[in-house]
C-alpha cells in the first residue's frame, strides 16, 4: 500500500525551542499581564501559540500556518483591546497570537526546511503572505536539533524557570521537556538509521517512509508497508 499526501516533514528550529522562547517572553511580560489574566493561563497560551505554527508540517511547512506580518498585526490589536477593556479572553488570545508571531519571525534566523537541513540545498526560510514571497534563511540556527538550537532552548527555558511567573509544576514540566529536547538533539542526525534498525528488529509489518523534497518547501511523503 502506498500513500502519497503532500506534506513538509522537516523543521529548522525545534518546536520546543519556539515554545521555550514564547514562554520566556510571556514570563518576562507577566508583571504587565497578571492583572488581566492568571499567570498559568498566560503561560499556557504562550506555549500553545509558540507551538501551533509548526502544525503546518503536514501541509506546506513555514507557509500554511506561518504569518510573520499578519500574526503581528492581529496580536497588537488583540492585546491592545484586551488591555483597554480588561478582557481576559482577549488578553489570552493576544498572547497566543503574539507567540505565533514570534515563532514565525524567528524562523527567518533559522535554516531551510528540507530533509537534511545540515546539507542545505534550498534558500527559503518563512513565507511572507503580505509580500507573496519567501524570506531567505539567515542560518544562525542551522537546523532543528543543532547544538545551537538546544543552547537557545536551554537559555529560554532558564529565563522562564528563574522568573517568578512560573510555579513548581511549570518549572518541572519545562525541565522535563528540556531533557527530552536534549535527547532529540543528541540523536537528530541519526533518526533515519535508528528508524531503519528498529524496523528490522520488529517481527510485524511496519511502514517504510521516504520523502522527496520540493524547492518550495513542500514534500511528497511515501508510506509503504513491508
Amino acid at each position: 500500500m502506498s500513500i502519497e499526501p503532500k506534506v513538509a516533514v522537516s523543521t529548522t528550529m525545534m518546536a520546543t525551542t519556539h515554545a521555550f522562547m514564547t514562554v520566556a517572553v510571556a514570563a518576562l511580560a507577566m508583571p504587565a499581564l497578571s492583572e488581566y489574566a492568571a499567570p498559568p493561563l498566560v503561560l499556557a497560551a504562550a506555549f500553545v501559540g509558540g507551538l501551533a505554527p509548526d502544525f503546518d508540517v503536514v501541509a506546506s511547512h513555514r507557509k500554511t500556518l506561518h504569518f510573520p506580518v499578519y500574526f503581528s498585526v492581529l496580536a497588537t490589536a488583540l492585546l491592545g483591546g484586551g488591555l483597554v477593556t480588561g478582557t481576559t479572553p482577549l488578553i489570552l488570545a493576544g498572547v497566543a497570537v503574539a507567540a505565533g508571531a514570534v515563532h514565525s519571525l524567528s524562523d527567518v534566523f533559522a535554516g531551510s526546511p528540507e530533509a537534511e537541513p545540515w546539507n542545505p540545498t534550498t534558500d527559503i526560510a518563512v513565507y511572507n503572505h503580505l509580500l507573496g514571497r519567501w524570506h531567505r534563511p539567515r542560518r544562525y540556527v542551522r537546523y532543528s536539533g543543532a547544538p545551537e538550537d538546544f543552547l537557545l532552548a536551554a537559555a529560554c527555558a532558564a529565563v522562564a524557570v528563574l522568573s517568578p511567573a512560573t510555579g513548581v509544576w511549570a518549572d518541572s514540566a519545562l525541565v522535563a521537556l528540556l531533557s527530552a529536547t536534549g535527547l532529540y538533539t543528541a540523536v537528530r542526525k541519526h533518526l533515519a538509521s535508528i528508524a531503519a534498525t528498529t524496523r528490522s528488529l520488529l517481527p510485524v509489518r511496519v511502514p517504510s517512509v521516504s520523502v522527496t523534497e520540493s524547492e518550495h518547501g513542500g514534500s511528497t511523503l511515501s508510506v509503504e508497508f513491508r
